[in-house]
């Protein structure tokens, strides 16, 4: 008796997904010159920024919700498997360095955990209490934000990272790759970037993954913009941790200052190498610890310091 016999109904879930579909014109696409291929690749990939301009809206509606909660003090939280999770964790490791933001205020949780960031950990991600357990751990608050990430739209884990979240009061965002989909349902703020079949049936680490990277450079980036973690386009909030970051800074404090090179070393010793606080230095004419307090006072917001000194 062949298998057709017996529905299986997580196949036929899958075949009804848009990005589990089977594009029958790549069918001998084994056939073709790497050139060839490459191009096609390359055509399928351009299409993934006009789709994700479809769901600015829905994006933006989300960061704002997102910022409200972080400035209380909340955490953002990525829960997803597979690709999804590696995205999420990869972009909350960036957070730090990038924006210097806490320790544990932006979570990145993978379905299996750590080592599920380089290999395959068994039925992680059909486990919604595997998602509870995860944000259980965390002691979820409602100022937190829990941003379900799943290409097809169903994964369990993400499914019950959002699920959880919601029953905890916390802020709760579904991202996926397909329309009608469960996680955006199950979310206050569904987002879901449709980019079509991959070029290779199913392998969503393709298309859907890069529209998920994308939408996360979004909500973490804007997020941490409007939180003032940056004046105008320079990461203010940079921690420099290694010489390169310690020459960016060195720049940002001269592309917002334009001053000398050796003022600008002088109001870095002033700050223990703050740049935020050196380039109040330099432009408010106050001193490191003056700097500080204005910055403190300011919710961290550079703009709202430098007017509050000039005042």
């Amino acid at each position: 008796m062949t298998s057709a016999s017996f529905p299986d109904p997580l196949l036929s879930q899958l075949e009804s997904l848009t990005t589990e579909a089977f594009r029958p014109d790549l069918a001998d696409i084994d056939r073709l010159p790497t050139l060839d291929i490459a191009r096609l690749m390359n055509g399928e990939d351009a299409a993934v920024p006009a789709a994700v301009a479809h769901r600015l809206p829905e994006i933006a509606a989300a960061i704002d919700a997102v910022a409200e909660r972080m400035a209380r003090g909340g955490r953002l939280i990525y829960a997803g498997a597979g690709t999804a999770g590696r995205l999420g964790v990869l972009d909350a490791s960036e957070c730090p360095p990038t924006f210097d933001t806490a320790p544990g205020q932006v979570v990145g949780l993978i379905a299996g955990g750590p080592q599920a960031m380089v290999t395959s950990v068994e039925g992680a991600e059909d486990s919604r209490e595997l998602a509870e357990a995860d944000l259980a751990a965390l002691v979820l608050a409602p100022e937190d934000t829990v941003v379900g990430v799943s290409a097809s739209g169903r994964t369990p884990y993400a499914l019950g990272a959002v699920e959880y979240a919601r029953s905890r009061g916390a802020l709760t965002v579904g991202l996926a790759c397909n329309a009608g989909s469960a996680l955006a349902a199950a979310a206050e703020h569904g987002i879901e970037v449709v980019v079509g079949p991959e070029l290779l049936t199913g392998s969503t680490r393709l298309k859907a993954g890069t529209a998920q990277k994308l939408v996360l450079n979004m909500l973490s980036t804007i997020t941490m913009i409007r939180l003032g973690k940056t004046y105008g386009n320079l990461m203010v909030d940079v921690r420099a941790s290694n010489e390169k970051l310690r020459a960016r800074s060195r720049r940002i404090v001269s592309l917002a200052t334009g001053a000398a090179d050796e003022e600008i070393e002088a109001a870095l010793a002033a700050t223990d190498g703050e740049v935020k606080q050196a380039i109040l230095v330099l432009l408010a004419g106050v001193d490191g610890p003056t700097a500080a307090r204005l910055l403190e006072e300011s919710g961290g917001h550079l703009r709202a310091a430098l007017a509050a000194a000039r005042a």
